[in-house]
């Protein structure tokens, strides 16, 4: 077993099955010629009867080894992809937790040839592009199954067959657990390899590594298909948004290619073909000064201003409207007494509003007396950001200060009585500015969404 990374530790994903059993002697083996330190994780999922007895059998091995083992009990939840991926989540985190706690940053799986083919076919099922029929890498990092970067997840048998990792077991008298789950033929996977993958090798001998060398004239395909989009992600990339005139001029699939490595880049659910094409349809044809929206299930995709944004979900706020539309407002303001703190939360309006000490600003004298409220606009309110500037109405200013219409909507303004002293996004009035005298400090406003 071999690789390419020079860990300072190794750990071992024990389930207890054939396959992680044969890994851990093997890396039990690498370990002491490297003299590096070994243990094994295993996570304990409770979804069978017999979870304890393999529990019991992965303690038993490694005790018997001298490899230091640990594990952490989960709970599965069926969530909407299923037991399967809902366990496949717990078990990841479950692992990459045990990396942190012993400080380890190369994890070993067992992940063998035959499951490199079962993987490439399922995709192919799936419909899958270059991306996904490039099967599993022989090491990467996924810190969103791990919850961290720095973790290498290696996987030193996928060039070997299930059968050659039989025969080793038998020769090295290697005892190891069944799982009943794995022929339950409502799985999946557990279908492909008890109907499919039979009938592929008596017709086709030898078939998986063959599908293996696909999986890798995939993965080199994707690799340049990569490098394109990055080119073009470059080309039109204005910031973090992306400029729709440039995007206009690429062909329809460069467009596709290009917005699914933007989603990857930035760590979203990769989207599927027909969602891609709705939504460059949608946002490369609506009129000029519309603001559409597409939802995706991790981000919103918004355009303005001829750029395309991946902007985070926002929460709903109570009673929150666009002042520029009509409707009925049902929010009402919210009065507040500053009594000298440094910030106040306002979960009703989504974040804290701060009273910074500055040379220029509020009286803190009078605001401790002042009658103050918070509130979201509601139309017609106006502004003076400096005395060199004239007053205007609050959506103008948020145009010239290239606020997206979706966050104007969201930030709220400080007023006493009838007047306005702060608007979040843009500043305070002038008009109510002052400096302080003799060294006196001054209060200024300042809003922080949460």
């Amino acid at each position: 077993m071999r690789t390419e990374y020079s860990p300072s530790s190794i750990a071992v994903a024990l389930s207890g099955g054939l396959d992680s059993m044969v890994l851990l002697h093997l890396a039990h083996e690498a370990a002491k010629v490297a003299g590096l330190p070994l243990f094994a994780f295993h996570v304990h999922h409770g979804l069978s009867p017999n979870a304890d007895a393999w529990h019991a059998h992965c303690a038993a091995a490694c005790a018997e080894l001298g490899v230091v083992f640990d594990h952490r009990e989960v709970t599965v939840e069926k969530g909407k992809s299923g037991v399967e991926a809902a366990a496949r989540k717990q078990r990841y985190a479950a692992l990459g937790d045990m990396c942190r706690a012993h400080g380890v940053e190369l994890l070993l799986t067992a992940h063998h040839l035959d499951d490199q083919a079962e993987t490439v076919l399922l995709q192919l099922l799936r419909g899958s592009g270059p991306a996904g029929l490039s099967g599993m890498d022989a090491a990467n990092r996924a810190p969103t199954l791990l919850g961290d970067d720095r973790i290498v997840m290696a996987r030193p048998l996928l060039a070997v067959a299930r059968a050659e990792l039989e025969a080793y077991a038998a020769a090295q008298q290697i005892a190891w657990v069944e799982d009943e789950s794995n022929s339950d033929p409502r799985y999946t996977r557990n279908a492909l390899r008890h109907t499919v993958m039979p009938a592929l090798a008596q017709a086709f001998p030898g078939f998986q590594r063959r599908i293996a060398r696909s999986s890798a004239h995939a993965a080199s395909s994707q690799r340049l298909l990569d490098e394109l989009a990055a080119q073009d992600l470059a080309a039109c990339l204005d910031g973090e948004a992306i400029k729709l005139p440039c995007l206009r001029a690429l062909s329809a699939d460069r467009i596709n290619n290009l917005l699914r490595y933007w989603f990857a880049q930035r760590g979203f659910g990769m989207p599927s073909t027909a969602w891609l094409e709705q939504m460059v349809a949608q946002l490369t044809s609506a009129r000029e000064d519309a603001q559409p929206l597409v939802a995706h299930p991790d981000v919103d995709v918004r355009r303005y201003r001829e750029r395309l944004l991946l902007v985070p979900k926002l929460p709903d706020l109570a009673g929150l409207r666009d002042p520029d539309d009509e409707g009925i407002i049902v929010k009402h303001a919210q009065a507040f007494t500053w009594a000298g703190e440094l910030s106040i939360a306002f979960p009703d309006y989504g974040g804290v509003l701060h009273f910074d000490p500055a040379p220029l600003g509020l009286d803190p004298a009078w605001l401790r007396s002042a009658k103050v409220e918070i509130d979201f606009r509601k139309g017609g309110e106006r502004l003076k950001l400096a005395p060199n500037r004239p007053t205007r109405g609050l959506k103008q200013l948020f145009q010239a200060h290239d606020v997206p219409a979706w966050e104007r909507s969201r930030l709220p303004i400080v007023s006493s009585g009838f007047d306005l002293l702060f608007a979040a996004g843009l500043g305070m009035d002038c008009r109510f500015v002052s400096e302080g005298l003799e060294g006196a400090g001054r209060i200024r406003l300042r809003w922080e969404s949460t």
